[in-house]
């Protein structure tokens, strides 16, 4: 006699694919990773809204990549929602309200003193105006401690100064490169490499400073362009004389 089972079988519930989105803070800037496999329909172009270390911030997803094709870590924090026409509109608002703040972080360090060496280059709200970093260039570390606390008085949101090295400074300013066209790190460089003097004498290029030095007074970053095809090409060519 044949039997049957009435059970039904459940199958489980088939599990989302992982997709990882390479998130930019800044037009010309670093790509960070974060978890979009809950939101479906994400493209790139897309702003969202994600947690950082340095608070809630404002980013355009500029590549969707598998797991195993991103970078890093294996745990990505999740992206927290995607931004909304508020968001873009409050973002709009404070970026116009930097340059004030600027000039009243310049003035403030001015009456201070102490500051004389140092060079105030931006002011930066997030987008909700709750984070202001003031952003400075020094040749030594500086205490900023009383001058952050005079700013605290005078702005809602939390403030930060945070001590940037050279070439972040030309990032930040943009303007021509000694080559006659506008700097590659305000263009299309988003994360600085290393570069010492072994790739220019790889290449042959004087080891005149101004023939080597960019504007922001460290080795040029064009230096590292050509310097693994010299190498590779003096393996194979024979030795000079």
């Amino acid at each position: 006699m044949a039997t049957y089972n009435n059970e039904r079988t459940i199958q489980p519930a088939e599990k989302s694919p992982s997709i990882i989105a390479g998130v930019r803070f800044s037009e010309i800037g670093k790509a960070y990773h974060f978890d979009a496999s809950h939101l479906p329909g994400l493209v790139v172009g897309d702003y969202v809204i994600v947690e950082t270390t340095r608070g809630r911030q404002m980013g355009q997803v500029m590549v969707l990549l598998s797991p195993e094709d991103a970078e890093g870590k294996r745990d990505y924090k999740p992206i927290l929602r995607r931004s909304t026409p508020t968001d873009m509109m409050n973002r709009r608002l404070w970026t116009a309200r930097e340059v004030e703040a600027l000039i009243n972080c310049r003035e403030k360090a001015s009456e201070i003193g102490g500051f004389e060496g140092a060079k105030f280059v931006a002011a930066q709200y997030n987008f909700e105006g709750t984070l202001l970093a003031f952003l400075f260039s020094a040749e030594e570390k500086l205490s900023t401690a009383r001058l952050r606390s005079v700013l605290q008085r005078g702005f809602k949101a939390k403030v930060e100064l945070r001590q940037i090295g050279p070439r972040d400074v030309a990032k930040l300013m943009g303007g021509m490169g000694a080559c006659g066209i506008p700097r590659c790190c305000s263009t299309f460089l988003t994360d600085f490499s290393p570069i010492s003097i072994k790739m220019a004498k790889a290449q042959g290029i004087s080891l005149n400073p101004s023939e080597i030095t960019g504007m922001c007074g460290r080795l040029r970053c064009c230096l590292i362009y050509e310097y693994e095809q010299y190498v590779e090409a003096r393996k194979q060519l024979p030795k000079r004389n």
